[in-house]
């Protein structure tokens, strides 16, 4: 049988490169997006035959269209879309928040999800056979803030409403659609959350964290089920971050 087909956004680094790294050590075809080349390229290390690199920028629609033409025009379908694309954002008081920082935040979190699942969502619905799987990286802020980051909050937010509206969309074409909520995985992203994290009343406290393999494990899971089943919301997170409990 072919190698099944995914497309991981932000995989230069971070998350992204772990779940990559993943699926690719699994046998899938896997298109590399982020912005930029020399990063994606290290991600897809001695993978040539399934690895495809392809910077993009997904807040762009014409760059996005891009991206999903080459996954296309190289494996002629698509499986399996990671959203993972996205970054904290501005931090601070809703009124020290920079007008263009928000709109950039939603631009690439929540438009840029948006964008790669309308793309896949047209590849999964006309190709034969059909259907397949999107998987939004939502984040705990989809259930609850960190002080100082309302942009990023809101985003995460929207991801849980984009999710649903996929997976009701998306039933009578066989794609299915979920949502992975992680909290404190060990990258570049979140290395100052170890060493100290805004807690709600205030003070500033080291929280734990935990190994991101676990996260490309959980896709792993979400991934391998056939398309009559689906996670709809998965959390993964460090066990001992205040996160349950009033913090």
């Amino acid at each position: 049988m072919p190698n099944p087909v995914a497309i991981v956004t932000g995989a230069g680094s971070g998350l992204g490169r772990v779940i990559a790294t993943a699926l690719l050590a699994d046998g899938w075809a896997v298109a590399l997006a982020g912005r930029r080349a020399g990063p994606l390229a290290e991600t897809a290390g001695g993978h040539p035959a399934t690895a495809l690199p392809v910077p993009t920028d997904v807040a762009d629609p014409d760059s996005v269209a891009a991206l999903f033409r080459a996954v296309v025009e190289r494996w002629g379908r698509l499986d399996l879309l990671v959203n993972n694309a996205g970054g904290f954002g501005p931090a601070g008081t809703p009124d020290e928040i920079d007008v263009d920082a928000w709109r950039a935040t939603v631009d690439t979190n929540l438009t840029g999800s948006f964008l790669c699942a309308r793309e896949a969502f047209a590849v999964m619905r006309a190709q034969r056979p059909g259907g397949g799987r999107i998987i939004n990286n939502g984040s705990i802020s989809a259930h609850a803030p960190r002080p100082g980051s309302i942009a990023y909050t809101a985003t995460k937010h929207a991801i849980t409403g984009l999710t649903r509206s996929l997976s009701l969309d998306g039933r009578p074409f066989g794609i299915a659609c979920g949502q992975l909520d992680i909290g404190n995985a060990a990258t570049d992203m979140t290395a100052g959350i170890a060493t100290g994290a805004r807690q709600a009343d205030g003070s500033v406290r080291p929280e734990p964290t935990f190994d991101p393999a676990h996260v490309a494990d959980a896709v792993r899971y979400m991934a391998g089920l056939p398309l009559d089943a689906n996670v709809q919301f998965l959390t993964v997170t460090a066990t001992a971050m205040p996160f349950i409990g009033r913090g």
